[in-house]
Protein backbone atom coordinates (compact mmCIF):
# COMPACT_ATOMS: atom_id res chain seq x y z
CA UNK A 1 0.00 0.00 0.00
CA UNK A 2 1.40 3.78 -0.76
CA UNK A 3 0.81 5.60 2.21
CA UNK A 4 1.40 9.66 2.04
CA UNK A 5 2.80 12.07 4.62
CA UNK A 6 3.08 15.12 4.71
CA UNK A 7 6.69 16.63 5.13
CA UNK A 8 8.58 19.89 5.46
CA UNK A 9 11.48 18.60 3.53
CA UNK A 10 12.99 15.63 1.28
CA UNK A 11 14.24 13.47 3.73
CA UNK A 12 13.37 10.57 6.61
CA UNK A 13 14.36 13.02 9.29
CA UNK A 14 12.45 15.68 7.92
CA UNK A 15 9.47 16.72 10.31
CA UNK A 16 5.78 16.37 9.29
CA UNK A 17 4.61 19.51 7.28
CA UNK A 18 2.17 21.34 9.35
CA UNK A 19 -0.12 22.39 6.71
CA UNK A 20 -1.55 19.29 3.76
CA UNK A 21 -2.62 21.37 0.44
CA UNK A 22 0.43 23.87 1.21
CA UNK A 23 3.02 20.98 2.28
CA UNK A 24 6.48 21.38 0.61
CA UNK A 25 6.77 18.01 0.35
CA UNK A 26 4.81 13.81 0.17
CA UNK A 27 6.63 11.49 0.84
CA UNK A 28 5.10 8.38 -0.42
CA UNK A 29 6.12 5.55 1.26
CA UNK A 30 5.51 2.16 -0.24
CA UNK A 31 4.67 -0.82 2.42
CA UNK A 32 5.29 -3.72 0.11
CA UNK A 33 8.99 -2.62 -1.78
CA UNK A 34 9.80 -0.95 1.59
CA UNK A 35 10.47 2.41 -0.53
CA UNK A 36 10.24 5.63 0.01
CA UNK A 37 10.13 8.96 -2.83
CA UNK A 38 10.15 12.30 -1.80
CA UNK A 39 7.69 14.91 -4.01
CA UNK A 40 7.48 18.39 -4.41
CA UNK A 41 3.75 19.28 -3.83
CA UNK A 42 2.68 20.75 -6.90
CA UNK A 43 -0.25 22.47 -5.14
CA UNK A 44 1.72 24.29 -2.58
CA UNK A 45 1.96 27.78 -4.35
CA UNK A 46 -1.61 27.66 -6.02
CA UNK A 47 -3.39 30.86 -5.38
CA UNK A 48 -6.85 28.86 -4.20
CA UNK A 49 -7.85 25.19 -3.98
CA UNK A 50 -4.56 23.64 -3.06
CA UNK A 51 -6.13 20.95 -1.04
CA UNK A 52 -8.10 19.29 -3.52
CA UNK A 53 -5.17 20.27 -5.72
CA UNK A 54 -2.84 18.01 -3.63
CA UNK A 55 -5.09 15.33 -3.32
CA UNK A 56 -5.82 14.75 -7.11
CA UNK A 57 -1.66 14.95 -6.94
CA UNK A 58 -1.87 12.02 -4.41
CA UNK A 59 -4.43 9.96 -5.61
CA UNK A 60 -2.48 10.08 -9.23
CA UNK A 61 0.57 8.43 -7.20
CA UNK A 62 -1.91 5.21 -6.02
CA UNK A 63 -1.93 6.26 -2.36
CA UNK A 64 -4.33 4.51 -0.42
CA UNK A 65 -3.38 6.50 3.23
CA UNK A 66 -2.48 10.18 3.62
CA UNK A 67 -0.95 11.21 7.30
CA UNK A 68 -1.08 14.98 8.36
CA UNK A 69 -2.01 16.72 11.40
CA UNK A 70 -5.06 17.94 9.63
CA UNK A 71 -6.81 18.46 6.28
CA UNK A 72 -9.40 20.96 4.91
CA UNK A 73 -12.93 20.52 4.27
CA UNK A 74 -12.65 20.42 0.57
CA UNK A 75 -9.70 17.94 1.41
CA UNK A 76 -11.40 15.83 3.31
CA UNK A 77 -14.37 15.31 1.21
CA UNK A 78 -12.65 14.76 -1.65
CA UNK A 79 -10.16 12.25 0.42
CA UNK A 80 -13.73 10.69 1.78
CA UNK A 81 -15.09 10.41 -1.81
CA UNK A 82 -11.99 8.91 -2.90
CA UNK A 83 -11.22 6.12 -0.38
CA UNK A 84 -8.55 7.56 0.79
CA UNK A 85 -7.76 7.15 4.62
CA UNK A 86 -7.04 10.31 6.68
CA UNK A 87 -4.31 9.94 9.40
CA UNK A 88 -4.12 12.47 11.99
CA UNK A 89 -0.26 13.12 13.60
CA UNK A 90 1.95 15.89 14.11
CA UNK A 91 5.37 16.28 15.86
CA UNK A 92 6.71 13.12 14.13
CA UNK A 93 9.81 12.62 11.53
CA UNK A 94 8.76 10.94 8.84
CA UNK A 95 10.70 7.98 9.44
CA UNK A 96 8.82 7.92 12.77
CA UNK A 97 5.71 7.73 11.24
CA UNK A 98 6.25 5.16 8.66
CA UNK A 99 7.91 2.94 11.60
CA UNK A 100 4.55 3.49 13.55
CA UNK A 101 2.47 2.16 10.09
CA UNK A 102 4.21 -0.72 8.82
Amino acid sequence: MKIAIVSEKESLDARIDSRFGRCAYFAIHDTDSKTTEFFPNPAKDSPEGAGPAAVKFVASKGVKKVVAPEFGGKAEAMLEKLQIEMVNEKDKTISEVIKELE
